[in-house]
């Protein structure tokens, strides 16, 4: 695996990332390439990087894993911001700094994202057709979330509680950033917190793959953005590259199973996949060795045959 920093021509900060390459490699060569993006509130050494990087790497891809903007080792101010596009122009960056690296076929490129991550690469894939393929795994529209469960159900309410504070920080108040997960599974369950994505995720977070890296934390008054955007706008008109889906059919309140069902049905693809973890949760196809080697079962050959 390597460290790299991506700074393209109008950008004003860096973008950390990690390669990692196949086994046996030889630069000399050229490589499908697949861009791997972390969840919301994750980091490049989380499920992203060492759990489906590492598998596609292993399959014989060159795997590139950003952090976000604002997050992690990623540059960019203030810190702490959780913003849709800025994402999806994360993600472009970085295919034009595949496309420069000359082990990799600049025609055979991929996206895969976890989590808010699949939102974000399917905003991407709609846009950008150098993305040849495209997988999703327990994918969530990002935008659909906030409008609903992050907003309290409250979206105008929310923008104008932003607005509030943002007003109070340019007279100089601290800045407000909201924690999305208690501080264990044991403290949720004691504020009353039933949900199985909210424990699951306090669980990986805090105990399975805790990393300093990892946020898990947004900056509110710079979030508004967020809850006019949609991963899945012209979906029916633009998303027109082959498409995985995987879900677990364990739904829980982050709503990864509803937006899978969605985006899949949307999608005009002519070559898409809907695969269903019978039996597992949204955070169980992050790390669990039984779903995620059933995902990687379907991902694998699906890349190795669109790239």
């Amino acid at each position: 695996m390597e460290a790299v920093t991506i700074r393209n021509p109008g950008m004003t900060w860096d973008i950390a990332a990690h390669i990692h390459v196949p086994p046996g490699f030889d630069a000399t060569r050229r490589y499908p390439a697949i861009v791997s993006n972390h969840p919301i509130g994750s980091s490049k050494e989380q499920t992203a990087g060492n759990v489906y990087g590492a598998a596609l790497a292993e399959a014989g891809f060159v795997v590139i894993v950003p952090d976000a903007s604002f997050q992690g080792g990623s540059g960019g101010s203030p810190r702490w911001l959780e913003d849709a596009e800025q994402r999806v122009r994360d993600y472009r960056d970085v295919i034009d700094h595949l496309q420069r690296l000359p082990y990799v076929d600049p025609e055979r490129i991929g996206i895969l994202g976890i989590c808010g991550g699949g939102g974000y690469s399917i905003k991407t894939a709609i846009i950008d057709k150098r993305i040849k393929a495209l997988a999703s795994i327990t994918g969530v529209n990002f935008g659909r979330l906030f409008r609903e469960g992050f907003s309290g159900f409250n979206p105008v309410g929310t923008l104008e509680a932003m607005a509030a504070q943002r007003t109070a920080e340019n007279a100089g108040a601290e800045p407000r950033v909201d924690i999305f997960l208690p501080e264990s599974v044991a403290a949720g369950q004691a504020a009353g917190i039933s949900d199985i994505d909210v424990l699951e995720a306090t669980d990986y977070y805090r105990r399975r793959q805790p990393n300093a890296n990892a946020g898990t934390r947004m900056l509110f008054s710079h979030a508004a953005t967020n809850l006019a955007w949609d991963a899945f706008a012209f979906a029916e008109t633009l998303l027109t590259q082959p498409m995985m889906v995987v879900i677990g059919d364990k739904p829980g309140g982050f709503g990864a199973y509803r937006d899978g069902m969605e985006i899949h049905g949307r999608a005009a693809s002519k070559d898409k996949h809907l695969v269903v973890a019978e039996g597992w949760s949204h955070y169980d196809l992050y790390d669990q060795p039984e779903p995620v080697g059933f995902a990687l079962s379907k991902v694998v050959p699906f890349f190795k045959d669109k790239l």
